[in-house]
């Protein structure tokens, strides 16, 4: 039986003027330093892509990221929509996937949404506790997330819901309270973004005051270590682990202080790992150790830079970790 592959288009369209002041966004960059895509960059960039997709048992769609996509004007959204739909009609787009906020969905964005083949809708909720959401300014409410959640779902689409941990305000309970708030809602997916403080916002300033402490890099992927596994559990397709390694990100010139890290994902599943591990080796006499993994998940029970390895070589003369093709998710065998 083939897998579908899936493959995402990205296109980034900012909103311009956002009336919200998000303490960890950067409106003047947003607004001044992103570049609004020209309708011929779009198709461009949709072409380019299509052609390097290999598999033929594949779906493809679209998603137009960057900004809050339903807050820029209706007909400037028709205009982007209409770009994808001859690649839809054509066979070679399933779909178009978006971002937006939860204060920026109504029934008549909806039906419009519905019209155009969009299939999936993100909301950014960052977070379900209201004093974590008056802090970091959001301008909208729990109940916004949760009216807006119950009415994507009502309209048949795939719904999304993003989490960030660290924010203002913010505690590991907090988090594992919105995550479980986000499978309550019968979520599709999510994203899960640990908060950093980005130059010239206000957790820049609040930061340099004092006022703001970032999670410390090993704060944040413990957290997110035991959050992932409530979103697998629960059968919430986990899109994304850790900030998207942008340049500004991975030079520094956006980045003050924070848990960013160009491999934030692989720490998080080392540090699942390596708690698997630490209980399934516990007892076990002999000087050798040899411990079957899911084919996929080998580089993972390796950890990152071979930490889980080397700790498992203080207490065991030889360790081996292979691959079980037989052996899914996270289970092991022990030989």
């Amino acid at each position: 039986m083939l897998t579908t592959k899936h493959y995402t288009v990205s296109v980034f369209v900012p909103e311009i003027a956002c009336p919200f002041q998000c303490v960890f966004c950067n409106q003047e960059k947003i607004s001044g330093k992103i570049n609004i895509p020209e309708p011929a960059d779009i198709v461009k960039t949709i072409e380019s892509h299509i052609a390097t997709f290999k598999s033929r048992n594949r779906y493809v769609e679209v998603g137009f990221f960057g900004g809050s996509f339903t807050g820029i004007p209706l007909i400037e959204q028709q205009n982007y929509l209409e770009i994808v739909q001859p690649f839809i009609k054509s066979g070679n787009v399933d779909g178009i996937r978006l971002s937006t906020r939860p204060d920026y969905i109504s029934q008549e964005v909806l039906e419009m949404l519905s019209y155009y083949n969009v299939k999936t809708i993100e909301l950014g909720a960052q977070s379900f506790d209201p004093e974590v959401l008056k802090l970091t300014k959001r301008g909208h409410s729990v109940d916004d997330i949760i009216q807006a959640s119950h009415l994507i779902k009502e309209y048949d689409f795939k719904l999304g819901l993003q989490m960030m941990i660290g924010l203002p305000g913010d505690t590991f309970e907090k988090s594992v309270n919105t995550a479980k708030q986000i499978i309550k809602l019968g979520s599709d997916n999510t994203r899960i973004y640990p908060a950093v403080v980005i130059r010239g916002t206000a957790m820049h300033h609040w930061y340099e005051q004092g006022r703001y402490k970032p999670l410390e890099l090993h704060e944040a992927v413990k957290q997110t270590s035991e959050i992932l596994p409530l979103f697998e559990n629960a059968g919430v397709k986990v899109i994304r682990v850790g900030l998207h390694p942008s340049e500004g990100l991975i030079t520094g010139k956006e980045l003050v202080a924070g848990p960013f890290h160009i491999s934030f994902k692989e720490l998080v599943l080392t540090e699942i790992w390596n708690n698997i591990l630490i209980s399934a080796t516990d007892g076990i006499k002999e000087k050798d150790l040899v411990i079957g993994v899911p084919p996929k998940e080998i580089n993972y029970v390796n950890g990152y830079k071979s930490v889980n390895k080397n700790k498992l070589l203080q207490k065991f003369e030889s360790v081996k970790i292979v691959a079980d093709s037989e052996l899914k998710d996270r289970e092991f065998k022990i030989y």
